[in-house]
């Protein structure tokens, strides 16, 4: 259970990228979901990342207590689950994706109410949750630009 925790928490390993791993993570969520995600149909791209987020809170949960650690850098599913919410009914264009990503690491970074207070949540709930909402703030301003283009 723990290497699996490790492996689906680390996102098959891309949390242990050098430098700014958890931006690292968002920008192959995001490639991903150019390539490949935003071909699926709504309802199973909603599947898919619901998947993402409970299976991201309890392998969050069993990893960060093997490090010790509250919220480990090394773990980066909450990046790509918080990306692939962003990106819900956009298109695949390479200008909703830049602007996806954007906003979502300014969102995951300043973290305004209530994405901060959420980090408060208990075990894998508040590692996921944060970057649930980042991603959910992310996803109505990029909805709303795009509709206003």
């Amino acid at each position: 259970m723990k290497w699996a925790s490790k492996v689906f928490s680390t996102f098959f390993g891309a949390g242990y990228f050098p430098v700014a791993p958890g931006t690292f993570a968002s920008l192959i969520a995001a490639l991903l979901f150019h390539f490949f995600l935003s071909r699926l149909d709504w309802k199973v791209y909603s599947v898919l990342v619901a998947i993402v987020y409970f299976g991201g809170v309890l392998s969050a949960r069993v990893f960060s207590r093997a490090l010790g650690q509250k919220d480990p850098r090394k773990v980066v599913i909450d990046e790509v689950c918080g990306q692939w919410i962003t990106y819900f009914h956009a298109p695949a264009a390479w200008a909703s994706v830049a602007i996806g990503f954007f906003l979502f690491r300014l969102f995951d970074v300043l973290k305004p109410f209530p994405i901060r207070k959420s980090e408060q949540l208990p075990h894998g709930w508040g590692i996921m949750t944060d970057d649930v909402l980042a991603g959910v703030f992310s996803a109505v301003i990029l909805q709303v630009y795009l509709r206003l283009l």
